[in-house]
């Protein structure tokens, strides 16, 4: 494509750039001369895209742009890379679980033994790995987060008093992130809504004899076309520490594969951001429109010396189930193949981790459905062979994954701008409890078990998208999981459409309350009555327990 400018036909496809001339800007060495020269030269042959264009000699190639930025460090040395973070400092971590984690620059932290740090992290890692090290060598005060996972470490040091915990539905957090390098001081979303987020009294802090000290404040609600909205404020750090895959000489980043998560927008709201990558190229190597990162946006780079890499949940399709697997369960089948019917063809789903993953196994292969992750990715294949294992592809769980042809990744903010904005048809998530009127409790046990809302908050909060809660009808216990009013903080309020267990299903009407549509062979109405907490209406047409076909 060419504009012609006057007499001067002028290419976008050459290989010339220059900062824009303005006449307050003064050119200063040979160097910028000799660029003007060249740049005289070419106009003064009018230059177009159908004749051999002049190229800049290796040397302003490679150094020229990079004069004009000015800004962008490079480092050998991880802790000279974090140098300036001191005792008390906020510094936000990037990545989701391990995968695309700053490991290099994470184990500078530990060398350089600063205290009471504020980490600002999407995850906390695993108990010797990732954030797991720091909480280890006590050098965190306060974690900032949407999940704990499996670290048993940072549950136990949050009980035991020891640490400050604030935990933040996932797509709130990473639009409070996106916020802070955006100027934008504050928000209002529809997510958590109804909930302890809202109403304020989640835990932060315990005592060391198990007393609550810190809670969580309530949120300023607003309604909006009919629909309530917690306002939000923005975050913002003294440092970020970020891992890409490749930077070029002049700073700017590309991430690899599902590692773009929650790096993207962390670094753009930090101070300081200190990016490890795992090569550095010539400027010139990334076409610009390939640039996740701009360089405005990155003040350090360092190639990392090592990685790791490690998987959290290493998962294959070639690979025996685990000793003490349920995947092979009677119950847990039978709600599965229910599950898998809700799909529709062209449909955009998201599936929580267990059984809602798991029925995707059993989409019929004549539709095509797109599957969701919040660490972001659109179109998840199946789980890989051993040989296809890529650590920097994983799902919201952790696990290993490919992705179908057409598939894409992107940043966690996007993600989320999906899930609220109504652009995913389905969600399809567990529960600890679900209430009659559809309100749904799945995140947290108080004083004893702490999970995290992670992105669960954030997908029943659009009116558009139909949410599905797939379930043991009882606890191990023999206790009903569907009461009259959840007992458990609440994940969302009068958001679940159906609930799918292994005795029965029931749609759920959000003022008049359940209905019984399925009734599973093997149970009675005597014993899901029994069973279950709360008075339902039968449906006239009850049916039996429909399950997909192999074949289907």
């Amino acid at each position: 494509m060419t504009q012609r400018r006057g007499n001067v036909r002028c290419s976008h496809k050459g290989h010339l750039a220059f900062p824009s001339l303005s006449r307050s800007w003064e050119p200063r060495g040979s160097r910028t001369m000799a660029a003007l020269r060249l740049l005289a030269w070419a106009f003064s042959r009018r230059v177009s895209a159908h004749r051999p264009q002049p190229t800049l000699p290796h040397h302003l190639i490679r150094h020229y742009p990079t004069t004009r930025c000015g800004k962008v460090k490079f480092y050998t040395d991880p802790v000279k890379a974090v140098e300036g973070i001191k005792d008390g400092a906020s510094v936000m971590l990037g990545g989701f679980g391990l995968c695309g984690i700053p490991e290099n620059l994470i184990g500078a932290l530990k060398t350089k033994g600063v205290k009471d740090l504020k980490i600002i992290s999407s995850n906390v890692g695993v108990d010797d790995f990732g954030l797991g090290i720091l909480l280890a060598s006590k050098q965190v005060r306060r974690v900032v987060c949407s999940y704990l996972g499996e670290n048993k470490l940072c549950e136990q040091l949050y009980l035991a008093g020891k640490l400050e915990l604030e935990m933040t539905p996932q797509g709130t957090l990473a639009e409070r992130i996106r916020a802070g390098g955006t100027g934008v001081p504050a928000f209002y979303t529809p997510t958590g809504y109804g909930t302890q987020v809202q109403e304020g009294g989640v835990p932060i802090r315990y005592s060391p004899e198990g007393h609550l000290i810190t809670l969580s404040q309530p949120r300023e609600v607003r309604e909006f076309e009919g629909q309530h909205h917690l306002l939000e404020r923005a975050i913002r750090a003294d440092f970020a520490l970020i891992k890409g895959w490749k930077a070029d000489r002049s700073g700017n980043v590309i991430f690899r594969g599902s590692a773009r998560n929650f790096n993207v927008p962390m670094c753009k709201a930090a101070d300081i951001s200190v990016v490890e990558v795992e090569e550095i190229v010539d400027v010139g190597t990334f076409a610009p429109e390939d640039i996740h990162i701009p360089n405005i946006y990155v003040k350090r780079v360092i190639k990392g010396p090592r990685f790791e890499k490690r998987i959290e949940r290493l998962t294959t399709r070639d690979s025996p189930p685990a000793p003490g697997s349920k995947d092979q369960d009677p119950k847990r089948t039978r709600i599965i193949k229910r599950a898998a019917l809700e799909f529709k063809d062209g449909m955009y789903a998201n599936l929580g981790i267990g059984i809602p993953v798991l029925a995707s196994n059993y989409i019929s292969p004549k539709m095509t459905v797109y599957l969701h992750s919040e660490n972001g990715i659109l179109g998840l294949g199946p789980f890989p062979l051993k040989k296809e294992v890529d650590p920097d592809i994983i799902n919201a769980g952790k696990q290993t994954v490919t992705v179908i042809p057409g598939g894409c990744f992107f940043a966690s903010d996007d993600s989320f701008a999906m899930i609220r904005g109504g652009h995913i048809q389905l969600t399809m998530l567990g529960a600890m409890q679900v209430s009659k009127y559809g309100d749904l409790a799945n995140w947290m046990v108080p004083g004893k078990k702490v999970k995290g809302m992670g992105g669960a908050m954030d997908l029943v909060s659009s009116k558009k998208t139909k949410v599905v809660v797939t379930m043991e009808h009882c606890t191990k216990t023999k206790q009903p999981k569907i009461l009259e009013k959840c007992t458990m903080p609440l994940t969302g309020k009068s958001c679940v459409d159906l609930i799918i267990t292994e005795k029965a299903v029931f749609e759920v009407d959000r003022s008049k309350g359940l209905k019984l549509v399925e009734l599973w062979e093997g149970s009675s109405l005597d014993e899901v009555k029994a069973t279950t907490g709360c008075s339902f209406k039968v449906c006239p047409n009850l049916k039996p327990m429909q399950q997909i076909k192999s074949d289907a």
